[in-house]
């Protein structure tokens, strides 16, 4: 294994554990399916997560490849902005005090459907694209994209499991609101810690 990617690999593991492991959209739906319909009936849509993280992981990363390789500016660019936004994002984590699930749905996302929901989610955007620009587990964005996926579905699926087999267990002990708080914070201070290769890149 190349002497980069061992170097790398730990700032890629702790962003994918950070930003799948925390409340968002995907897992405040995994969290009320796992109360309404249990894990088994929920385990299509923790897999639809998986899968559709990782698509949109691969269809930036090479279309960022490109993109970089023609306008090589773009590249600081979207670091910059990407950087900015989980930032904000660690901000609304470290400052929340609630869980929002949501109710009342019918049957459970079915595995396309949670595929394809990741191209409309907000949480998924930021952590492909911040991936995409400042995690460099290869000098090729192509087969970068290929090791992030590939670090996203290992790391990202027991992850979010975890909201769906907690199920109600979890929101009650989450519906205390110094222990949510508690557990925010600290999600997003590791959620910045997980910047350290970017600050290395621009110190050197």
């Amino acid at each position: 294994m190349p002497l980069d990617l061992l170097s790398a690999l730990p700032a890629g593991i702790l962003f994918a554990l950070v930003t799948t492991i925390t409340p968002g959209p995907n897992n405040a739906m995994l969290l009320a399916s796992g109360v309404n319909f249990g894990f088994r009936r929920t385990l299509p849509h923790i897999c639809g997560i998986s899968a559709g993280v990782a698509v949109l992981m691969l269809s930036v990363g090479y279309g960022l490849g490109e993109a970089f390789r023609l306008f090589p500016a773009l590249y600081t660019v979207m670091e910059t902005a990407s950087v900015l936004y989980l930032l904000y994002l660690a901000w609304k984590i470290g400052t929340s005090d609630q869980v929002q699930v949501k109710k009342g749905e019918p049957r459970p996302m079915t595995f396309f459907q949670a595929v394809a929901f990741q191209w409309i989610n907000p949480k998924a955007w930021m952590m492909v694209l911040t991936a995409g620009t400042t995690l460099h587990l290869s000098d090729d964005f192509g087969f970068n994209a290929i090791l992030m996926a590939v670090v996203f579905i290992v790391i990202g699926f027991p992850s979010i499991s975890l909201w769906a087999a907690g199920g109600l267990a979890m929101r009650r002990f989450l519906s205390n609101r110094q222990r949510l708080r508690t557990f925010n914070i600290t999600m997003a201070v590791l959620l910045v810690l997980s910047l350290y290769p970017v600050v290395e890149h621009f110190i050197a």
